[in-house]
C-alpha cells in the first residue's frame, strides 16, 4: 500500500496545477471569500468578555460552559536547563479536536479539499485550512452553532480510506498537554463543494506554502503526516539508524527532569494584570489579551475570547547539510513546559530573537546567529507563517531551511542530532515525537516547497 500511495502522492506533489482550480486563481478566490463575508476582530477589555469569567478564587479565565479552554497558571522547573525555573500563564484545553483533510482523485491525480477559514488571531484573518478544523466543543455544538461541514467523513465509519491518523501535540510553550487528531481520508464519493472550499493538488499547496501567511498551521501539521513520501526518503542512508535515533530520543527525555505544577493565574510571579492585558513586567515573551470577533462564515458568527499574543516575530529554521550525498536536518530535542513527554524534536532554531537580545552571544540559542546571517545563496526555503490563529493573536514566525556553514564541525552539541527528512517524516506518523514547528517545515519538504531537497 505504501509504495502505491507514495507514487500517487508523488504525482500530486509534481502537479503544479489542479484539475479544478488554477494555482494563480487561489489568491483571487481567497480574496473573493473575504469580500463575501464580514470579518472583524477588535481588542476589548477583559470586562467585555461575554460568557467568560475570571474565577474569584484563582483568577483563571474560564468559559461559563466549562468547555472550550481556560487560561491558567503553571509553575515550571527544568533541572539543569538554561532557565531552571519560571511561572507563566498557559492555555488548558483537554479536549481533542479534529484536523482533517479529505482527498479524492481527479484525472488520476490526488487532490485535497481545502477551506478558506477565518481565524481571529491571523493577521490577515482568512487562510487555507483543512477540510475540517474543529474542537470537540465546536463539532458537538456547545456554542449552539451550525454543523461543521464534511465532519461525517472523519467521524462516520466506512466513509473513506484512512491515509493517516495520529494524535499530535500543539505549541508546547503556550498549551498545556494539548493534542489534536491529524487525519487524512480519501473518498470515492461525490462531494458537493461549498463556496468556501476548493480541491487542490499537493503541488499546488507546495507552491502556496512559499507565500506568506496563506496556508494555516493546521493544514501544515496534517500534511506533515503524509506517510508514503517520507517512506520513500527513508531508503536513503542516514548517519544514524532508526534504532539509534529512537535510543537518542529516549536518552534525551530521561536526562531532563521537568516538573509542571498548576498555579492560580492570579499568583503567577513576574506577571501583572491590567484591564486589557496579562503580561510580564519586562514586556518579553507574550501577553494575554481579549477580543470580540465577527465572522460571517463560521459556525457561530460572533463571539468574544481570550488570546495569547507574542511580543515579537519568531524565527524557526532547520540547518541542513549532506553527508555522503544524503540530505540531513539538524534537529533539537527541545523541552517545553506543555508537552506530555518532556520534549519533542524541534527545528534547529525556534525562538523570538528579541527575547534574547539582551544576552551575550554565548547565552543566545545555538545556531541563531548562523541562521540570521545566512546569505541568500544558503537559504533553500523562506516564508512567514501564522501559528494557530484560533488561540494566538498575530503569532507569526519566519520559517527557513538553510544550508549549514560548510566550515562548521559536523558534530553538533548535546541535544542536537543530524537525521534525514525521511526519518523525521517517519517519526511524524507517530504521536509526540515531532513538534508542531518542525511539522510545518516537514510539510514544506513533503509538498516540494524547499528547493534542492
Amino acid at each position: 500500500m505504501h509504495s502505491g500511495l507514495s507514487r500517487r502522492l508523488g504525482r500530486s506533489a509534481a502537479a503544479p496545477e489542479g484539475a479544478l482550480l488554477g494555482t494563480d486563481q487561489v489568491t483571487d478566490w481567497l480574496a473573493e471569500r473575504r469580500r463575501a463575508h464580514r470579518f472583524q476582530v477588535d481588542r476589548i477589555p477583559f470586562a467585555g468578555l461575554d460568557g467568560w469569567t475570571s474565577a474569584p478564587d484563582t483568577g483563571n479565565l474560564t468559559h461559563r460552559s466549562g468547555r472550550f479552554f481556560s487560561v491558567e497558571g503553571v509553575d515550571v522547573t527544568v533541572a539543569g536547563g538554561p532557565v531552571p525555573h519560571w511561572q507563566q500563564p498557559i492555555i488548558r484545553q483537554p479536549e481533542v479536536g479534529i484536523l482533517g483533510i479529505l482527498a479524492k482523485e481527479f484525472d488520476g491525480v490526488l487532490h485535497f479539499l481545502m477551506q478558506a477559514k477565518m481565524e481571529p488571531g491571523n493577521r490577515n484573518l482568512l487562510q487555507l485550512s483543512p477540510t475540517v478544523q474543529a474542537t470537540r466543543s465546536n463539532y458537538t455544538k456547545v456554542h449552539n452553532g451550525t454543523a461543521v461541514r464534511y465532519l461525517e467523513h472523519f467521524t462516520g465509519r466506512g466513509r473513506g480510506r484512512v491515509l493517516a491518523d495520529v494524535l499530535q501535540s500543539e505549541h508546547g510553550s503556550w498549551f498545556l498537554r494539548k493534542a489534536n487528531r491529524n487525519v487524512l481520508v480519501e473518498t470515492d464519493e461525490e462531494v458537493p463543494v461549498h463556496d468556501d472550499f476548493r480541491w487542490l493538488t499537493l503541488g499546488q499547496i507546495g507552491r502556496l506554502l512559499r507565500l506568506d501567511n496563506l496556508v494555516n498551521m493546521d493544514s501544515r501539521t496534517v500534511l506533515a503526516g503524509l506517510p508514503a513520501l517520507s517512506a520513500e526518503h527513508s531508503l536513503a542512508r542516514a548517519l544514524h539508524t532508526d534504532a539509534e535515533l529512537l535510543s537518542w530520543i529516549t536518552v534525551q527525555r530521561a536526562r531532563h527532569e521537568v516538573r509542571v505544577e498548576a498555579l492560580p493565574l492570579a499568583e503567577v510571579a513576574d506577571w501583572h494584570r491590567t484591564p486589557t492585558t496579562i503580561e510580564r513586567t519586562d514586556g518579553r515573551y507574550f501577553r494575554v489579551v481579549a477580543v470580540a470577533v465577527e465572522a460571517g462564515n463560521r459556525e457561530v458568527t460572533g463571539w468574544t475570547q481570550p488570546l495569547i499574543e507574542p511580543t515579537g516575530r519568531g524565527v524557526t529554521a532547520f540547518l541542513t547539510r549532506r553527508f555522503d550525498g544524503v540530505r540531513h536536518l539538524l534537529v533539537h530535542a527541545r523541552v517545553e513546559a506543555g508537552l506530555l513527554d518532556v520534549l519533542e524534536l524541534a527545528p534547529t532554531v525556534q525562538c523570538v530573537p528579541e527575547n534574547y537580545a539582551h544576552l551575550a552571544p554565548a547565552h543566545r540559542p545555538p545556531y541563531l546567529d548562523e541562521i540570521l546571517t545566512a546569505g541568500p545563496g544558503r537559504i533553500l526555503y523562506e516564508a512567514v507563517h501564522s501559528e494557530e490563529g484560533g488561540r494566538f493573536l498575530n503569532a507569526e514566525s519566519r520559517y527557513l531551511v538553510v544550508e549549514a556553514d560548510p566550515g562548521a564541525p559536523p558534530e553538533p552539541p548535546e541535544g542536537y542530532l543530524w537525521i534525514t527528512p525521511g526519518q523525521l517524516g517517519t517519526l511524524a506518523q507517530h504521536a509526540r515525537y515531532v513538534n508542531v514547528q518542525a511539522r510545518t517545515l516537514l510539510a514544506c519538504l513533503n509538498s516540494g516547497s524547499v528547493r534542492n531537497c
